[in-house]
């Protein structure tokens, strides 16, 4: 599991909107080196997930509708569509061969991973973006 670039670009753009500023896609791309294909794409996104406010029409642009405080990197994610499994064993819904052939038991290197999975899935929702962007 990575972060993205596209969630990278997510980061870059709330950051951008932070201050309370109401920017257009062009001046968010440019600003924060953003490929401008792709801000059109993630700001989209952010829409949908309740991040960011779109305003239409002349004047119009990209406002930040959330505290940063509020919001996790985990959420941001999950927005973003991430995929959080550390290995395709972690996926729901994954039919694990050795597990049929082994008469439904789990294995060792599952439990293990399981355990990972659960630490990482905490960590990265025990920080808000406002501490990952701001450190505060």
């Amino acid at each position: 599991m990575l972060i993205t670039k596209e969630t990278d670009y997510a980061l870059r753009t709330l950051r951008a909107l932070a201050g309370g500023s109401q920017l257009t896609a062009e001046q968010l791309a440019a600003g924060e080196q953003i490929p401008r294909q792709f801000a059109y794409k993630i700001l989209k996104k952010l829409q949908k997930g309740g991040l960011v406010r779109i305003l239409r029409g002349a004047g119009g642009g990209f406002l930040l509708e959330t505290s940063l405080k509020k919001v996790t990197l985990y959420q941001l994610m999950q927005v973003m569509g991430e995929d959080f499994s550390v290995v395709d064993c972690m996926k729901p819904g994954y039919a694990c061969t050795w597990q049929e052939h082994h008469g439904g038991a789990l294995c060792c290197a599952h439990q293990n991973l399981a355990g990972i999975q659960q630490r990482l899935n905490e960590e990265l929702n025990a920080h808000s973006l406002e501490e990952i962007l701001f450190g505060n």
